[in-house]
């Protein structure tokens, strides 16, 4: 079996204006030439479940410790993804587990 990574970090996007999608994946994808992480994606929602449909982007990451994802955070990267990214999203909803 293999091991588990400690920390799973799941974050959930939607765009003010579906034009902006692809402009706010452009903006999470900084996050990917952050070094901390062990896993990193940004991808489009598929929208194939039928009671959902309010994320457009989501990114999904695995971190070997909470250290490694608090020096993510804290990575200039981070706050530059912030910056493009916040005037286009509406919702943000982020869990780590």
């Amino acid at each position: 079996m293999s091991e588990r990574p400690a920390i799973r970090h799941v974050v959930f996007f939607s765009a003010k204006d579906p034009a902006d999608v692809a402009r706010i994946i452009e903006g999470l994808s900084l996050l990917a030439d952050i070094p901390h992480s062990d896993v990193f994606e940004v991808r489009r929602n598929i929208r194939d479940d039928a009671l959902s449909g309010e994320a457009d982007v989501v990114v999904y990451a695995e971190f070997a410790s909470a250290e490694a994802l608090t020096a993510y955070k804290a990575h200039p990267l981070y706050q530059e993804s912030i910056n493009r990214v916040r005037p286009l999203r509406d919702l943000r909803i982020a869990a780590d587990f």
